[in-house]
């Protein structure tokens, strides 16, 4: 649990100001303020560095130094800080479908949240990349829910519940879950395994997003997006090192190391 130093600090670095009552309204403002501050990045992982889930190294990492982090690192932080307001909330797992061969499941390797309010049970997931959720999802199967940004809605998948959101060519799945919390060993044990494998997404690519309320950004090696809502991609691929510098401080909103983004283009450049 942060304490309540910790708690004005991310706040701050949120740009959060509402309240702090462990009520939806509270959920709903820090969920939108974490994902359009806070953006998804794998440098460390890129880089051959890892990832540290300790509650200090986590919070230095993301508050004091102003740095992203992938799924395991913005929701476990948010994970503690909802418990550090009184909130019942509870981590689960997921195996990741969005842009994986059909019938393939890989493991379960995403983290979200489980937040049980007054108004009911909620789903919270701040650190999905490219489709991170800017607000809570009702826990209920069935109903298209509206976001800031894409529909979502969840469907039953046998004895577990299933994520997609409606994109320009419809439905997408996303990602599928079992209701079973986790421990922090076990996202210990996933986060190794993301962070190391050989042959992984995380440690051969690098993936950046992050979402304004009008817009997603988000970047894939080379190749940077800009989606405003309801409009069409703005696409560009990345010519020099010099503008993945500008691209990382402008747009992801990240402090930038002269000599760590010349040996991240250097594994990109290929």
């Amino acid at each position: 649990m942060l304490r309540d130093a910790q708690l004005t600090a991310y706040f701050a670095r949120i740009g959060y100001a509402g309240p702090r009552e462990p009520i939806l309204a509270t959920l709903r403002g820090i969920v939108a303020a974490h994902a359009t501050s806070i953006p998804f990045e794998n440098l460390e992982v890129l880089l051959g560095r890892g990832v540290k889930l300790d509650p200090e190294a986590l919070f230095d990492k993301i508050v004091e130094r102003r740095r992203g982090g992938y799924c395991f690192e913005h929701n476990w932080l948010l994970l503690r800080v909802l418990e550090g307001l009184g909130f019942a909330v509870e981590g689960l797992a997921a195996r990741v479908l969005w842009n994986q061969p059909e019938g393939k499941p890989g493991p379960r390797t995403h983290m979200l949240l489980r937040v049980s309010l007054p108004e009911g049970i909620y789903l919270a997931d701040v650190g999905f990349g490219g489709l991170t959720l800017t607000t809570p999802l009702r826990l209920e199967v069935g109903p298209e829910q509206t976001t800031p940004h894409e529909p979502h809605r969840l469907v039953p998948m046998e004895d577990e519940i299933e994520l997609q959101a409606r994109l320009d060519s419809g439905w997408t799945r996303l990602y599928h879950f079992t209701l079973k919390p986790q421990l922090l060993i076990d996202y210990e044990v996933a986060n190794w395994f993301t962070a190391t494998y050989p042959g992984g997404l995380f440690t051969n690519n690098l993936l950046m997003a992050r979402p304004d309320p009008d817009r997603r950004h988000a970047m894939f090696n080379r190749d940077f997006t800009i989606r405003p809502r309801g409009g069409p991609a703005e696409r560009r691929t990345l010519q020099i090192a010099g503008e993945l510098g500008d691209v990382l401080a402008q747009h992801f909103r990240l402090p930038t190391d002269p000599a760590d983004v010349k040996r991240v283009w250097e594994k990109i450049a290929k």
